[in-house]
């Protein structure tokens, strides 16, 4: 089972941490270019599997994405309303100028 942080526990300081890196800043862009969770190995950001796996368990603990088991596929999807209500504009802001950058 994986664990993810419950909506209260989602901290500032971990999102921050977790969208500093541009692999997982770049992973988050594809999530949120998608209406449905994606299936790991359909994120392409040009990693090992062994890598993309650590840059998703970052964005999972620290509450920015979400992962559930379908058969045996992960999905792995943003928990925008989650940090919505926890740290309101945070996650448009961040994805806002990753676009005005890229």
């Amino acid at each position: 089972m994986v664990r993810h942080p419950l909506p209260e526990e989602i901290e500032l300081t971990d999102v921050l941490h977790a969208l500093s890196d541009p692999i997982r800043l770049r992973i988050v862009r594809n999530l949120a270019a998608s209406d449905e969770g994606r299936c790991c190995n359909g994120l392409s950001v040009g990693v090992s599997k062994s890598t993309l796996s650590h840059h998703l368990k970052v964005l999972r603990e620290a509450g920015v994405t979400r992962t559930r088991m379908s058969g045996t596929q992960r999905l792995v999807s943003l928990r925008e309303d989650d940090l919505e209500e926890r740290l309101p504009g945070l996650l448009a802001s961040v994805l806002g100028a990753a676009r005005a950058a890229a």
